[in-house]
């Protein structure tokens, strides 16, 4: 299953107000797993940059202004997503600027059903709890110090471990899965546990054994588990 946790800035907060997309981050994920293949671009939104916007992520006018606009991006970011799922926090936003955008290049917009909303998930899980980004970093130990200001490739990557945890924690085949260089001509992991080459010492001390031998003596038939302890 391929996934795209996917995250945008803008100038600001309606697309039909005027704003623009200035930066799209993404960050693949296949069956839950980080493939290492990201999408990251600035785009120019010709127009000036509301310093509301900037104090959120810092890019300003002067930064965009040799950047490509939208358009000219636009067949490449969707070659990027192609039919994957996308994850995003808040999905209706970033949903809702993608589509306008991608509308105003002559481009096909993104089905509002392909979109996993990440917020409605942690409200669901934590009910009357904080659900912004950096409240689930705090709540599942996620380091989002290096998160000063809000940019859309690094907030992807945190998405992509905060998402991880909402449904349930990375996967134990987590990093085995990630590279093929482990796996067998078959495809599976080449690597095979081996037993022991010793046991484990007791860790029950003869006092512990005798005392719990006098509670199953006490119990009579109904201990029927003494026989595993010999």
């Amino acid at each position: 299953m391929r996934e795209i946790v996917l995250d945008t800035e803008t100038t600001g907060l309606d697309p039909f107000d005027g704003h623009r997309i200035v930066e799209i981050g993404g960050v693949e994920l296949d069956n839950h797993v980080p493939t290492g293949r990201t999408y990251h671009q600035y785009i120019n939104p010709q127009r000036d940059m509301p310093t509301e916007a900037f104090d959120v992520h810092g890019l300003s006018t002067e930064f965009l202004a040799d950047k490509p606009v939208f358009r000219s991006i636009a067949a490449d970011f969707l070659a990027f997503v192609n039919d994957a799922r996308l994850v995003i926090h808040n999905a209706s936003f970033d949903m809702k600027f993608l589509n306008a955008e991608l509308e105003w290049a002559g481009q096909p917009r993104l089905p509002m059903e392909r979109a996993l909303d990440t917020l409605a998930i942690a409200r669901k899980r934590f009910p009357g709890s904080p659900a912004s980004l950096d409240a689930l970093c705090r709540r599942f130990g996620i380091d989002s110090s290096s998160r000063t200001l809000h940019g859309a490739l690094l907030d992807s990557e945190i998405l992509a471990e905060v998402y991880l945890e909402l449904i349930g924690g990375r996967q134990p085949d987590f990093a085995l899965g990630a590279s093929a260089a482990n796996a067998g001509s078959n495809g599976q992991a080449a690597w095979r546990p081996r037993p022991r080459p010793a046991p484990l010492p007791p860790r029950l001390t003869e006092d512990e054994r005798a005392a719990h031998d006098r509670l199953l003596d006490r119990l009579g038939p109904a201990a029927v588990w003494r026989r595993f302890l010999r």
